[in-house]
């Protein structure tokens, strides 16, 4: 594969927690522009081997690289991301919208308009005042996703994105992830819904006891 079109490239990372082996030599390439899935049970190591590329995580051995750049050595974070692990967290005295306000403060690269239009993506309304506290569960993964796409980023990691979500509400976000590929993005999503993996992704991965096979 060009080196040029891979987004993630992942060289023989191993992650050890005391006695505990959660990712074993794992290598693999993603490619730019497509739907990447990885299945796997709970504790299979998906959700340590999604922190250790965006940066929460260094591995013990083996390197991450995102965009060209080695994660904790050339960047401690890659730049041009959005991310959903494990539950969404918000301050849940404040509205959605607030809440994406504090959030987009930080990098200064968008306004309102665009967090209105992310908002409204997922199908939330942008001035419900309703603080996030009185969300239901699939609310504020719908929230989430918000975050994740409110600053165009290139680069999106999924990790159970639609926990929580109704039969309804589900096929509206698959919609939305196929629109998101589209315009160009590359996508990791982690599943456990057969659904999601077949109809949304063109490449497969196994995660099982730490080690990743390629299924398709």
């Amino acid at each position: 594969m060009n080196g040029e079109n891979i987004a993630i490239s992942i060289k023989g990372i191993s992650k050890s927690f005391g006695k505990e082996c959660v990712l074993k030599n794992v290598t693999r390439d993603f490619e730019k522009g497509k739907i990447h899935g990885i299945i796997g049970n709970n504790g299979s190591g998906k959700t340590v081997l999604m922190k250790c590329i965006c940066g929460f995580l260094l591995p013990d051995e083996g390197e991450v690289t995102v965009a060209g750049k080695r994660i904790g050595k050339e960047a401690d974070f890659p730049a041009d991301l959005g991310i959903i692990i494990e539950t969404p967290g918000f301050l849940p005295n404040l509205s959605g919208r607030r809440n994406l306000e504090i959030l987009a403060s930080l990098n200064k690269k968008i306004g309102g308009k665009e967090i209105d239009d992310a908002i409204a993506r997922v199908g939330l309304d942008p001035h419900m005042k309703k603080p996030v506290g009185k969300y239901s569960l699939g609310m504020r993964q719908r929230l989430g996703l918000a975050q994740a796409i409110m600053e165009d980023p290139s680069l999106l990691v999924l990790d159970e994105p639609f926990n929580g979500l109704d039969k309804e509400g589900a096929s509206e976000m698959r919609k939305l992830i196929k629109e998101l590929k589209k315009e160009g993005k590359t996508i990791l999503l982690a599943s456990h819904n057969p659904m999601d993996i077949d109809e949304l992704c063109d490449t497969v991965c196994e995660m099982d006891a730490g080690v990743m096979t390629l299924i398709r």
